[in-house]
């Protein structure tokens, strides 16, 4: 059986042992994991902001096709077309027809 003096007089013992190597060991694992802002917050921060990051491109794409299609509608010709194909709208005296194709109608069953 090994004594606890040949153990305490090895090489690594007196490394590990030092009483600067056991501070540093116990700042370096207080701010990876205990500390206010410790290392897995700041990851967890990281991530939100490159979704948000993600989200703001997202919406600024969003803005700039909205003001396309505003830009498009500034024209009467253009939202009366829109209003006939979207809302099905009509005028007086006038008769709407939905052709509809297998095709879509076989797509439009398997979305639902």
């Amino acid at each position: 059986m090994v004594k606890f003096s040949e153990i305490k007089n090895k090489r690594w013992v007196k490394i590990l042992g030092s009483t600067y190597i056991l501070i540093l060991l116990f700042f370096v694992v207080w701010m990876l994991f205990f500390d206010t802002n410790s290392f897995l917050i700041h990851k967890e921060l990281n991530d939100d902001i490159d979704a948000l990051e993600e989200n703001k491109e997202f919406y600024q794409n969003e803005i700039k096709s909205d003001k396309a299609f505003i830009e498009k509608m500034q024209d009467s010709n253009e939202i009366e077309k829109y209003g006939r194909e979207t809302y099905y709208l009509k005028k007086e005296n006038e008769d709407i027809f939905l052709i509809e194709h297998e095709d879509s109608i076989q797509e439009k069953k398997k979305n639902e």
